[in-house]
């Protein structure tokens, strides 16, 4: 094979231009600039890599080598060559669009240039930026068109840390936007089918196919004044011997029939942990009777209901109960109440005052016609013609039937087979009954039934709709299901703020009770829950971990046994599994009927684990005479003792011009040579302390000890 000659480019020399083909053999070589060649015709090709990608050979892009094209060749386009736009060419900034640098929309900002400016940034900061309630600081920076990096420094400006996958709502989301120079709007919920059925629909007020309707009642007020009583006198029915301890706890729907017309009841407890109950029981009702005691006069829960049925904007009817006792005294309740703006009727009023007896059944009527002479005046109007639309009055979940609901219809008809939305639950209503256990096939406005065939338990106060069939419910509950968890996930992913760092990284002094809750219907979980909430303190903290309706099973002991935490049933039992797994785990069962019990429980549980209180006993005072030097740069004290006595297992702080420069403990004592416990006043002696040899003549030493007052 014949010897391939390599070809060696001449230096370039003044005038020469640079990869330009060398003079043939035998030219003469003169200093003469030498024109540039004429260029040759080639024929097209497709077009080769990138210059100089192959360095240093005579092929295509090779290092300066003899074909066009390569580094520093003659070919336009070149690195360094004369084609405008490339790189290092006679185009700065690579103007042309779409070039590296170049002003195409989207183009990234080149090293010889100003860079092109994106388009759709511009246009972002010119309109509002669309955002939704609850989103990730990803999604804020491409909805932007930034990088990640630039909302993340933004956001801790704002005293905010969070990573690119943090949750933050749409007013932190606002804030960083309006920072950046962009504008927000919020993104409106999207009507779901069942809300937009609501929407296409006239309120009662303006149906033209309404029709007067029963109004509802709610009974409020205090504990022990005989709220069930007299509405078992009004039902001929004994319902408070169900009931532990005497006291409703939870709402009960009743309807009644008085001179061919109907009224609903709602039986709200009286017990103050009930309040959340009792202002669900008033955002139903029509008309509220407010039941205060003839003895016992007006009490703090009696003004609690007041201001829940005032809050409601409904008319208060005040039935006066037991005047057959020799103690009651009704001018005082009509005084003690028109205090609080509900003045009677005969005193030129508006309020309606009935005095009844619920034990011996008296003026039992008369509250009742005052009722619907009330109830006519409001005119309550609803359309039995339309689907049912209403409020989930109590939910439960029954061993046999499942979960159970008690519903009370506030318009439309309710019927069998029906497909209904109750909050994030759907189902097909499989039986209904009303309050007295009697099967119904059909419930009209302002009647309360017992429903089954729900696929889970709702929540109590819900609003329960019935929608055309299957596949609306199951969308409907499917989005509100994916709502719930998004809000459920914002409040666990809350960005953490500086001031929640601080109070983060002192949380380990905080001690924790935790709980896990289960009880027989919603209503009693809410109420013991918010009673447990007002529990909560600096020092001790109540963490609910899991709560639910239903008995104790073996899942909530073994998640009471991995967090350390006490089982808290109410009106609910272990079954077999459950109860053998608490006793084997050794966890802490307890067991209530009665809400204030449980509370006080749990007072008394907060309180030993408190820390105790010390509180300090002064034992004396010394003042330093002299400084001595012991071996090892130990220093000891010759002191007198000027005040009480002071003692060698006592807590000492040194005091310098009345600063404190060290506390600590005693290491010897000695009076003279001999080692003692104590030494009174007026007396001399020398004394040393753990880890400080810093004393000085003059420092005064205060001796303490501290005793445990709780």
């Amino acid at each position: 094979m014949p010897e391939q000659k390599r070809f060696d480019p001449a230096p370039a020399r003044p005038g020469r231009i640079p990869g330009a083909v060398p003079p043939a053999e035998g030219a003469e070589d003169t200093d003469e600039a030498a024109p540039a060649p004429p260029p040759r015709p080639r024929p097209a090709r497709p077009p080769g890599p990138p210059a100089g990608a192959r360095p240093g050979g005579a092929r295509p892009g090779g290092f300066g080598g003899q074909r066009p094209g390569g580094f520093g060749g003659a070919r336009p386009g070149g690195f360094g060559g004369q084609r405008p736009g490339g790189f290092g060419g006679q185009r700065p900034g690579g103007a042309r669009p779409g070039g590296f640098g170049g002003q195409r929309p989207g183009g990234r900002p080149g090293p010889g240039g100003p860079g092109g400016a994106r388009a759709s940034t511009v246009d972002r900061r010119l309109t509002p930026i669309v955002l939704p309630p609850v989103m990730s600081v990803k999604d804020l920076a491409e909805a932007m068109g930034l990088g990640a990096a630039v909302i993340v420094a933004e956001l801790m400006k704002n005293g905010i840390m969070a990573t690119i996958n943090q949750q933050i709502d749409f007013e932190t989301a606002a804030v960083v936007a309006t920072d950046l120079g962009y504008t927000t709007e919020e993104a409106k919920p999207e009507m779901d089918a069942a809300q937009a059925q609501l929407a296409a629909e006239l309120p009662p007020e303006q149906d033209p196919q309404a029709v007067n309707r029963p109004p509802v009642v709610t009974i409020m007020g205090h504990v022990d004044h005989g709220k069930t009583k007299l509405l078992d006198a009004i039902r001929s029915t004994n319902v408070v011997a169900q009931e532990a301890g005497g006291i409703t706890q939870h709402i009960g729907a009743y309807q009644v029939e008085i001179q061919g017309k109907k009224i609903t009841f709602l039986d709200t407890p009286g017990h103050e942990a009930f309040t959340a109950m009792r202002a669900r029981g008033a955002q139903v009702t029509d008309l509220a009777v407010l039941v205060v005691a003839a003895d016992d006069g007006v009490m703090p829960q009696t003004v609690e209901a007041l201001n829940h049925a005032k809050a409601a904007n409904v008319p208060i009817i005040v039935a006066i109960n037991k005047i057959d006792k020799e103690d009651s005294n009704p001018e005082r309740v009509k005084t003690q109440l028109a205090e609080h703006n509900l003045v009677p009727v005969e005193w030129g009023g508006e309020t309606e005052y009935v005095p009844v007896s619920a034990r011996q059944g008296t003026n039992i009527d008369k509250l009742l016609e005052v009722i619907l002479i009330v109830a006519e005046l409001l005119a309550l109007k609803a359309n039995p013609h339309r689907q049912a639309l209403g409020a989930v009055i109590e939910a439960e979940r029954d061993k046999a039937r499942g979960p159970i609901a008690t519903v009370l219809v506030q318009n439309g008809t309710l019927n069998l087979r029906d497909y209904v939305v109750a909050g994030a639950v759907w189902g097909r209503i499989r039986a209904m009954q009303d309050d007295k256990g009697r099967r119904l096939r059909k419930a009209e406005p302002a009647t309360p039934v017992e429903i089954q065939g729900l696929a889970d338990v709702p929540m109590a106060g819900d609003t329960f709709q019935v929608v055309p069939d299957e596949k609306t419910a199951r969308e409907v509950s499917e989005k509100r299901s994916h709502q719930q968890r998004l809000n459920t996930l914002m409040q666990q992913t809350r960005p953490l703020t500086l001031e929640d760092m601080f109070s983060q990284i002192n949380a380990g002094k905080v001690k924790e009770l935790r709980l896990i809750l289960k009880a027989d219907v919603r209503g009693s979980l809410e109420a013991i829950r918010q009673s447990l909430n007002t529990l909560s303190t600096a020092a001790v903290q109540i963490k609910i971990l899991h709560e639910g309706t239903g008995g104790i099973g073996e899942s909530d002991v073994s998640l009471a046994v991995a967090s350390g935490a006490i089982i808290i049933g109410f009106n609910v039992r272990p079954d077999v599994p459950g109860k053998r797994a608490a006793e084997s785990a050794h966890v802490d069962v307890r067991f209530y009927n009665i809400i204030y019990n449980l509370v006080d429980d749990i007072k008394a549980a907060m309180a030993g684990m408190l820390d105790p209180t010390y509180k300090e006993q002064t034992e004396g005072f010394a003042t330093v005479r002299e400084v001595f030097r012991l071996p090892r740069n130990e220093q000891a004290a010759g002191m007198m003792v000027t005040d009480g006595k002071i003692t060698r297992t006592g807590t000492v702080r040194v005091l310098r011009n009345g600063t404190v420069v060290h506390e600590g403990t005693v290491k010897a004592l000695k009076r003279f040579k001999d080692d003692v416990r104590d030494v009174a006043a007026g007396y001399e002696c020398g004394l040393s302390l753990e880890n400080f040899n810093d004393f000085q003549v003059g420092d005064n030493l205060e001796f303490y000890h501290k005793e445990r007052v709780s």
